[in-house]
């Protein structure tokens, strides 16, 4: 059988038509609200500023690197988790939820601009984010959304563990 002649692959329904949702029909499933705060590229100004470094010998990596990043590189932070698209061909994907994040640190570039942000996850591994655009109000946002995803995962906390004002 060739690829031309096969028939084309049966897509499960998804729930009442137009939702786009497999879990909308199903009783009992509340479904998830995420909101987009941000969903883009890196700066502009990353990209500029790479290309004007690039009429000298030593600011060809840079602009190298910097067009790779408008290419390739996609951030889309909502009020659930933050997703990182990059690598070759944008084939990586990051996802963290704010509960996973201990730090948030950033530090501006492009005359303040833009910004680099690294997220510190609990586990001790780091998301960095390059060039993001409007950084200072997205880290307030992910501060704030860190500190009541942390407040309302420690009061759901289970297991073994002890909470930590009986650990003391």
């Amino acid at each position: 059988m060739t690829p031309a002649s096969a028939e084309p692959s049966k897509v499960p329904p998804t729930g009442p038509a137009g939702s786009g949702n497999p879990m909308a029909g199903i009783p009992g499933k509340s479904q998830i609200q995420e909101t987009v705060l941000y969903e883009g590229g890196p700066a502009k100004g990353d990209l500029i500023f790479g290309l004007v470094l690039a009429i000298t010998l030593v600011g060809l990596p840079l602009a190298v690197g910097a067009i790779v990043r408008a290419l390739w590189l996609r951030y889309r932070i909502t009020t659930r988790r933050i997703e990182v698209n990059g690598g070759w061909l944008g084939r990586d994907r990051s996802q963290v939820v704010y509960s996973q994040i201990r730090e948030v640190r950033s530090v501006p570039r492009g005359f303040g601009a833009w910004g680099d942000m690294v997220l510190v996850l609990n586990d001790g591994s780091k998301l960095e984010m390059r060039s993001v655009p409007h950084f200072r109000a997205i880290e307030a946002q992910i501060e704030e959304l860190r500190q009541a995803k942390g407040a309302k995962a420690a009061k759901s906390s289970s297991g073994f563990a002890k909470p930590e004002a009986e650990a003391a």
